[in-house]
């Protein structure tokens, strides 16, 4: 998938993914086409032919048309606190049907309790902004607060793909002990996959997704190297610099396609320096010594860690290529 033009912010965490915990919790009107599908993964589909009992089926959120006064909208609790970078409110074959217009506000609701919405005080960070028909509409977020959840306003009304909130996780870590063990590796903790030198057939941010993989696309996957001694590798920023004690390298769903073998590595440098990580200016410590791995299985390493760290990075080395579902790295923060 060519995504060069996209913006900057689409490389960072997809804060409404479904995947992620992202839920939509109500809205005006999804008379059409169902609000839960605006947190869903891809861009969305359409079947020529496809209809239900109440129009035509679209992949999408989707109202009615509006016969009186007002517009719709779409409350939406993301699947961590963070900060918003920017947004793509994608139109993807909403043709004769989209919103000319869209806004969002956000709010930082703390509260576990039963919410009421109408007593919530919105805070627009996107003002009532144009949206092309079939298209992905990006938008930079200049307000940099933590926000929880987004009211995502259409104008008048009309149908919507998908709405993704690209941004940063925010974690109070002031609030994690120094003796909780803590998955390091975890997207919903702030970890994010920043570098690979290959992934063909899946990307590396499946790798450190919640839950095992769906299917073998829900990983991070190469294409087949045919140079002899290849070697595949992704590196991951662990969510804080942490000691890494017990280790899963998960190959579900890959059997045909699994990598032989695998090499885990730390290092310990300043979220600035990560622009040296794909050369040889990063001094690189074994974590675990390369290990044989096996088809569609969860490979636990604790005793064989030869090094704890601490580390802010680690980076997974597979031999010669192929495919990892999940890697999840436990221990504690430092």
């Amino acid at each position: 998938m060519d995504n060069t033009n996209e913006p900057a912010f689409t490389k960072l965490t997809d804060l409404a993914a479904e995947r992620l915990g992202g839920k939509t919790i109500s809205c005006s009107d999804d008379f059409f086409a169902e609000k839960e599908n605006l947190l869903k993964s891809g861009r969305g589909v359409f079947i020529a032919d496809k209809y239900t009992d109440r129009g035509k089926w679209m992949d999408g959120w989707e109202s009615r048309r509006k016969r009186t006064e007002g517009h719709d909208w779409c409350i939406i609790q993301l699947a961590t606190s963070g900060k918003i970078h920017g947004v793509d409110i994608d139109t993807n074959y909403f043709l004769g049907n989209h919103p000319p217009h869209a806004s969002i506000e956000a709010a930082n609701i703390s509260t576990t309790e039963e919410i009421n919405f109408d007593t919530i005080a919105w805070k627009e960070i996107l003002p009532q902004s144009p949206l092309e028909p079939g298209s992905q509409n990006f938008y930079a977020i200049e307000d940099q607060s933590i926000y929880t959840h987004l009211k995502l306003h259409i104008y008048p009304d009309g149908g919507v793909a998908r709405l993704k909130v690209y941004g940063e996780v925010f974690k109070d870590w002031a609030t994690v002990d120094a003796s909780e063990t803590i998955n390091l590796a975890a997207t919903t903790n702030g970890a994010k996959s920043v570098l690979c030198n290959d992934m063909f057939f899946s990307h590396m941010d499946n790798l450190i997704m919640p839950g095992r993989g769906i299917n073998m696309g829900d990983g991070w996957e190469t294409k087949r190297n045919r140079t002899p001694a290849n070697k595949d590798w992704v590196i991951v920023r662990l969510a804080h610099k942490g000691i890494i004690e017990k280790i899963l390298v998960d190959t579900c769903h890959f059997k045909g396609n699994y990598p032989d073998s695998c090499l885990i590595e730390g290092c310990d440098i300043a979220y600035k320096d990560e622009s040296k990580l794909g050369t040889d200016a990063i001094e690189w410590t074994t974590i675990l010594p390369q290990e044989k791995l096996s088809a569609d299985v969860e490979h636990l390493f604790e005793d064989e860690i030869k090094n704890k760290g601490p580390f802010t990075h680690a980076r997974l080395t597979i031999f010669p290529d192929g495919g990892v579902s999940r890697l999840r790295l436990w221990g504690r923060i430092k």
